[in-house]
């Protein structure tokens, strides 16, 4: 609550009225509403030591301050930090585990995450393994006195998977473990995993937060002061940090995030369901259909189901080949979160850098098919998908 002009306590702001407002100040010197680029490297110094906050560029910048304030307004954090890409913030939570440290990860995650962590990570002396963690037990068995921190994905990518947030969390700290969930999928708009228990949260900003396929970057959210002082020094000493024309477009594309998402779920529940009733479509991943394994979870831990859905045609990898490929207004392209709906195959496109024998095991067929679903006239979304799935047929 914040003091009224009469001293009377207000309602603490809306989560629309924090996308817009959060971490923003009209600029001083002009007045103008939207956040200046600062395109500086440097700063002037009073002198040695005296600044007014800012001495280079890497190590803080105003730009990027608004929009490490805006983001962790929206996902309910003292602490925000943004990074160059979201795998720049996923290394930098990793960058701060030491040799000999395990790392518990979920088995259904992005292809770029499970490369990093065991192509560049593992060199490095950080032990990582794998486990379905919709399965609690599967979840504790999996824990080693060496873990120091969970991994999570819910809703997962490419499957679509839900992880209950609030009893992992659980587990980790009986297990003297920190959780951190990707909240990349859900967005801050739809989950926040941090008021679940959760002790950081890392985003690829490109997706849901800046929302129109023009920008590139991540973030790593807390409320614990220790591992933000942490993160923040890999931050400077690292360098990964993202440019003052970035974190203005993601400062754009959250203003807009309560009303995206809303589109976005709106779109995916009526594809989806469109989806389960083809007869020409094996299988659908999406938590908002009653048929969903995680849909109760997802029902009390989000406020909407996403916009992300995968599902499997009937027939084999070369015919969800030639669909995606006969798509007209779903464009084949890497990415989600976008307003543009886009369409992929995981096997050889996103998830590629993992071995195939690892995604089979996880689930993840070499004929699974990813939508992100944008925010165009929805009836053309089934239509185009209709006409590409009887395209496939012929060969």
């Amino acid at each position: 609550m914040s003091p009224g002009s009469d001293g009377q306590k207000l309602p603490e702001p809306g989560f629309a009225t924090l996308a817009v407002h959060a971490g923003q100040a009209p600029d001083p010197a002009t007045g103008a509403i939207m956040t200046p680029v600062y395109l500086t490297s440097t700063y002037v110094q009073e002198r040695p030591e005296k600044h007014k906050g800012f001495d280079y560029a890497r190590t803080a910048h105003p730009t990027r301050l608004a929009l490490e304030r805006n983001l962790a307004a929206l996902e309910g954090a003292a602490f925000g930090l943004c990074f160059s890409s979201g795998m720049a913030a996923t290394s930098t939570v990793i960058e701060a585990l030491n040799p000999g440290d395990h790392v518990l990860c979920s088995n259904d995650l992005y292809g770029g995450t499970y490369r990093v962590f065991t192509k560049v990570f593992a060199r490095f002396g950080v032990a990582f393994s794998f486990v379905d963690a919709t399965d609690l037990s599967a979840v504790e068995a999996g824990f080693t006195p060496k873990t120091k921190l969970v991994w999570l994905e819910t809703p997962s990518n490419p499957l679509l998977r839900i992880c209950d947030i609030r009893e992992i969390a659980k587990l980790a700290r009986r297990k003297k473990a920190r959780l951190c969930v990707d909240n990349t999928f859900a967005s801050p708009a739809l989950q926040q995993p941090l008021s679940m228990g959760a002790d950081i949260v890392v985003h690829s900003t490109t997706k849901y937060l800046g929302g129109h396929s023009d920008v590139v970057g991540g973030a790593v959210l807390t409320n614990n002061q220790a591992l933000h002082q942490e993160y923040k020094f890999l931050q400077n000493a690292v360098g990964a940090v993202p440019g003052p024309l970035d974190c203005f477009l993601i400062l754009r594309g959250a203003k807009t995030l309560p009303l995206r998402m809303r589109a976005h779920c709106e779109n995916a529940g009526i594809v989806a369901k469109h989806l389960l009733a083809h007869p020409e479509v094996a299988k659908v991943h999406y938590p908002g259909l009653p048929t969903h394994p995680g849909h109760e979870i997802a029902k009390w831990q989000m406020s909407g189901f996403g916009g992300m859905i995968s599902f499997e045609l009937k027939g084999d990898m070369e015919r969800a080949k030639r669909m995606i490929s006969s798509c007209k207004v779903f464009s084949l392209a890497e990415s989600l979160g976008g307003v543009e709906s886009l369409i992929g195959h995981p096997a050889s496109m996103t998830h590629g850098s993992i071995p195939r024998e690892e995604r089979l095991k996880a689930g993840l067929s070499d004929g699974l098919i990813r939508l992100s679903v944008g925010i165009e006239t929805v009836e053309d979304l089934t239509a185009d998908l209709d006409s590409a799935i009887t395209a496939s047929l012929r060969p």
